[in-house]
């Protein structure tokens, strides 16, 4: 009924940049929050950026000056460009999508991930 596809995920060399892209599919109108969250191996998952409906971002510190998350609301798309990639970027990138209906019930959507992997 729902789904969250990334795309943009690969390869890059240390300094380098990639873009990547969320699109949510399916019966979701009421979207206030989307997000990008990663996991590396044998580490937790964590929240990289966040945007919400009215365009306000929050970012991770060690992304921050780096990462730049934008939003397009008609389409329920966002995309986070990174900047200066480093190792310690290599993750399984997540796009989040959360949902709240008119009588405040929130409901939160995941993709599958993408892999980013910056080589030294």
């Amino acid at each position: 009924q729902v789904q969250l596809v990334e795309s943009g995920g690969g390869l890059v060399q240390a300094g380098g940049s990639l873009r990547l892209s969320c699109a949510a599919s399916g019966r979701i109108s009421n979207i206030n929050v989307m997000a990008w969250y990663r996991q590396a191996p044998g580490k937790q998952r964590e929240l990289v950026a966040e945007i919400i409906s009215g365009g306000s971002a929050t970012y991770a510190d060690s992304v921050k000056g780096r990462f730049t998350i934008s939003g397009n609301n008609a389409k329920n798309t966002v995309s986070l460009q990174m900047n200066t990639l480093t190792p310690e970027d290599t993750a399984v990138y997540y796009c989040k999508a959360q949902e709240t209906l008119t009588d405040k019930t929130r409901y939160t959507y995941w993709g599958q991930g993408t892999q980013v992997t910056v080589s030294t």
